[in-house]
């Protein structure tokens, strides 16, 4: 049955729209969740606050789970589903210079979005410098070029690259969940007393 749009249960017309509606509601969520401070976003890097590293843990953890029981139910078809192409040193130097970029400005893109929408003005000069390295990125794009599109290793996932069995994938994927988050709580306890 799904996913929906590539099998025509949902008209192809329609991904706009569901995209646009998605993206509202996630930003919403975001908004809803602290995620437009950014001394909640810098908190990870800082040891007094992990709520942003637990709640995408968790939704990728949930997500992960719930694509493989679907698809095991027979309702998705995990084969018939996008997995963008990995161009290694395109990946390795793009999520290196948004770290430095998070670090420092304390938002990543879409929680910089979520800021502008309620009119915080670090995150309008946050996001008018994303549209700065991109507008100067496209204009040396032919420079970029064989950074950009070098190393290709096809469309990978990170159980493909592992050579791990899906399910077990899952059961190492939720044992690292749980260490991370108990140690987390362990280094926010400490930091605690430092920043509060």
């Amino acid at each position: 049955m799904g996913p929906l749009i590539p099998n025509g249960v949902i008209p192809y017309e329609w991904s706009n729209i569901i995209a646009i509606i998605i993206g509202i509601a996630f930003g919403f969520i975001l908004e809803a969740s602290g995620f437009s401070s950014s001394r909640k976003l810098a908190g990870v890097f800082y040891g007094y606050d992990f709520a942003v590293l637990k709640v995408f843990f968790t939704a990728a953890l949930v997500s992960l789970i719930g694509i493989l029981y679907m698809d095991y139910l027979g309702y998705l078809d995990m084969s018939a589903l996008y997995v963008h192409p990995t161009y290694l040193w395109g990946a390795i130097i793009g999520g290196a210079i948004m770290g430095v970029g998070f670090v420092a400005g304390g938002f990543c893109p879409g929680t910089a979005l979520t800021s502008v929408a309620i009119g915080k003005i670090d995150a309008i000069i946050y996001v008018v410098g994303i549209m700065v390295g991109v507008f100067i990125f496209s204009e040396l794009f032919t420079l970029f070029q064989p950074i950009y599109e070098g190393s290709f290793m096809g469309n990978i996932t990170l159980m493909d690259s592992l050579g791990v069995n899906r399910y077990w994938f899952v059961f190492l994927f939720t044992a690292l969940a749980i260490v991370i988050f108990k140690l987390s709580d362990m280094i926010r306890k400490r930091t605690k007393k430092i920043f509060y």
